[in-house]
This record gives C-alpha cells, structure tokens and sequence, in this order.
C-alpha cells in the first residue's frame, strides 16, 4: 500500500507558510562558540578554554581538552561567548561571579589550555579502557608497591590521562610521607609524570561515594567544589537532629549542606522574632513560642483565650495596632436563677430561701456565744450548790470556828475528811503536817476546793499524805 502526502503536511514544510521555525533550522542558524566551559579529572576541577572548531557543540557534550596535566577527556558545560546562541550560555562576567561566590582563590578554575575537538568513539572507547585497567590492575600495583616500601598511607585512587602523559595517585594519610623512593619506582612502570595528591575525608567520599541519603548524588562529587570545615551552629541554627547519625555523610563528617545552606537559614531568622516576645495579629495580641525558619511561620499564644494560631511572618502586626479581641457576651443573661441552676447542673444550691447575709452572719455570733456562756454558767452552778451545802453542816470536833461563819461538819469525801489525798508540788511546804491532821505552820486545811481545783493541786506544795 502506497503512503500519499496530505497536502496539509506539504504546506507545513514551506518555510513561507510557517510562523515558527523547525529544530533543524534554529541549530543551523547557531553560530558555533569561541569559549567553552569544562570540568575534568575525578575531582571534577572546572576551566574555561577557547574554541576554534566548526562543531555546535551542547551541554553535556564530551570534548578533548588539553589542560596543565595533558590531554584528557573533559565534560561541556556551558559557553561564555555571546554569539553561540544557546539560550543556556553565560556570559564571562557572570562566571567570573559565580568563581568568586563559590570560593575565589580556592575555587579549583583553570584557564591554561584549549579544547581541541568533540570526543570521538575511538577516543571514549580508549579513555574507558584506559581508566578501567587503572582503576582495577595499577591500583593494587600501587598499594603493593608502597606496603612493600613501608608506607602506611591508604591509595584511594589511581587517576590516568587520555594521553598517558600524567598519573594523579590520590592518598589519604595523617602524617607526611617521603616519597623520594616511591615516585620515581612508579614512574618508571606507567612510563609517565607522577603527581600524589595527599586527600582528606571529605575528598576520599568526593571520589568513591555516590549518592546521598537524600537521594541525590553527594554535592562534594556533583558541584561543590571547596570543602570547607561544618560547625555544629549550623546545624542548630537549622534545627536539625544533632543525632551524628543523621547530620553526617558519606565521609563520617557533617554533611556539607549545612554549610552552604548556613547563610539562607541567617537571613531567614533575622526576619523572624524572637521567642517570648510580643507580637499582634489579626486575632488579638500574644506572645512568640516558637518558629519555623524554612516556612516562616510563628506559632503564637494569643492572650485573651490561651489559643495557638500559626501566623505567616508577613502578617505579624505591632501590638498597639492589632485589633483587641471583644468581650466574650454572657451566656446567661436575661435568665432566672431556676434556669441558670438547670443549664450548670446545680439545682438545690439557689440562694432562693436563704436570708441575708447580715442575718446568716448573726445567726453564727449568737451560736458561738451560746457556746462560749455554757461551760461558765455550768460552772458557777456547781460552785453555788456547794456553799448552800456546807453552810448548815456544825463544825468538825477539834476545830474551832472563825467567828460569824459556821462550822462545817468534816463528810465523807469532803476536803479535809480522813481520807488520804495526793498533793502534787515544789518544796517541802506541804511536808510538815502533824499527827492531829493539820498542816504545821499553815491555816488549817478547811478550804473548799472545787472538782477542777483539786484535780490539779497546789501549784506550789509537794506530795503529802494527811490523817485527819
């Protein structure tokens, strides 16, 4: 079966019928570019080299590039000349920029070389090989080599060139090492320049490590270029776990993102307020308890109801200008006392039926002083019953009667009676009674004592036994 073009399909190709132009047409208006952005070599070092070639090539391109090491396979990245016409292209001021934001001097930039032409097959398949037997054969080679000399240091990689003309030995050691033995042995069995490069934790995991727990390939290998030390400032300022665990990376450091993303998270916190400090928003006045850098929200306590609202740091107002809450209406106005007592659940606690206050108050003073009267007019009962009792008893034999009192007859279980009674006191006062029952050197003992005085005794006599 025959295809037959659609007359539309043909109109589409004239160029004169069209308002956009095809793929093909933009590449072959690009101008080819006089300057091109590359990174190389393991630790991904960056140069910018000129360019004299015809080709087009793009971002991510593989170019031969002659460097300060030699020739090498190097990775496009973008261009700096205006008239390639790549909409990704920079401009050389705006690299220049980027070098010194990223650590100026420090920054591993080159410019000492040139690109020569786009990799062919031959040169990818020789570069592959090249690497391989590198990084399998001669670093084992190497590692004997140096164990067999006695050096302790640890060979993490043994880097080649295209051209064979430079080896890079990457090491990692605490100590400085002589090499006066080592190098030239080298040399002589890779026919070529030998460089060790002495390395740290953070540049050995750049050239073994991978990926991250993020996901992502680790920043040390994939952009960031200058390693600088991490403090754990940072890491509180970003309120992260301070669990090593999961603030450090591959190297056994703290991950290198809390560092370039220390500055963000500065200028972010000047713009939001401090803790316990006041604020207003559009709910009412409160205080700051606490924060969230990243989405610059606040979580604040507002004053009049004890709520928690998050407020966007935009939306924080001056306290004097916020709007005041208004007065909560009470719910149970306009109803009776019946109602109020049904709606809490207090039925039986009215004051319906109750007197005043005034009244309940008195009511209490005339209890408490009726219990206070008691006890006084009990005992001034007792104490009249018995003086009626000893006033018309005769007096005991052997005791004379003062004049104008009569005598009282000496009663079983009466004070001054036969009956022998325990005295409690100081001294000797009490000790000094007769036989004939009076107390010697005292009045005789015809004092009425009431229940409650006898039970304590003299305060100031000793213990006498007394016959009467």
């Amino acid at each position: 079966m025959s295809i037959f073009p659609l007359p539309i399909f043909e109109r589409d190709e004239d160029p004169a019928h069209r308002d956009a132009m095809t793929d093909a047409e933009i590449y072959a208006r690009l101008k080819a570019p006089t300057s091109i952005v590359v990174k190389f070599g393991s630790i991904k070092l960056i140069g910018e080299y000129p360019y004299d070639g015809s080709a087009k090539p793009g971002c991510g391109s593989r170019l031969v590039v002659k460097t300060h090491r030699g020739t090498e396979v190097a990775e496009m990245l973008t261009t700096t000349c205006p008239n390639s016409g790549c909409s990704k292209s920079i401009s050389r001021r705006e690299m220049l920029e980027y070098v010194e934001n990223s650590g100026g001097k420090e920054y591993p930039f080159h410019t000492n070389g040139r690109v020569l032409r786009v990799a062919t097959i031959e040169d990818l398949n020789a570069w592959s090989a090249r690497r391989e037997r590198f990084g399998r054969e001669e670093l084992d080679a190497v590692r004997a080599e140096a164990e067999s000399m006695g050096f302790t240091m640890k060979i993490v990689e043994v880097e080649p060139v295209l051209g064979g003309e430079h080896v890079t030995v990457h090491y990692l050691s605490e100590e400085r090492v002589d090499f006066r033995e080592l190098v030239p042995a080298l040399a002589r069995r890779f026919g070529a320049r030998v460089e060790m490069h002495q390395i740290g934790a953070r540049d050995e995991a750049r050239l073994t490590a991978d990926y991250e727990k993020c996901g992502q390939h680790c920043c040390c290998k994939n952009f960031l270029k200058v390693l600088k030390p991490v403090s754990m400032k940072s890491a509180k300022t970003q309120k992260a776990s301070l669990d090593p665990l999961k603030i450090s990376g591959r190297c056994g450091r703290l991950m290198c993102c809390l560092r370039y993303e220390d500055e963000t998270y500065e200028e972010l916190k000047k713009r939001l307020p401090k803790n316990k400090s006041r604020v207003g928003t559009s709910d009412g006045p409160g205080t700051v308890i606490d924060s969230k850098i990243l989405v610059q929200l606040v979580l604040v306590r507002l004053d009049h109801n004890g709520e928690d609202v998050a407020v966007p740091v935009e939306e924080l107002l001056p306290v004097d200008a916020c709007p005041q809450p208004a007065a909560q209406p009470d719910p149970f106005r306009g109803m009776g006392r019946r109602d109020v007592a049904r709606r809490t659940g207090a039925q039986g606690r009215t004051n319906e039926g109750r007197g005043s206050k005034d009244a309940q108050q008195q009511g209490f003073k005339d209890a408490a002083k009726a219990a206070d009267t008691q006890p006084k007019a009990r005992a001034e009962g007792e104490r009249a019953s018995q003086a009626s009792g000893s006033a018309g008893t005769p007096a005991s034999p052997g005791t004379p009667a003062s004049p104008g009192t009569p005598a009282s007859p000496i009663t079983p279980g009466a004070p001054g009676t036969g009956k022998k009674r325990r005295r409690r006191g100081r001294g000797g006062k009490g000790r000094g009674s007769g036989n004939g029952g009076t107390p010697g050197n005292n009045a005789p003992n015809t004092d009425l004592h009431s229940p409650r005085e006898s039970d304590g005794g003299d305060a100031g006599g000793g213990d006498s036994d007394a016959d009467d």
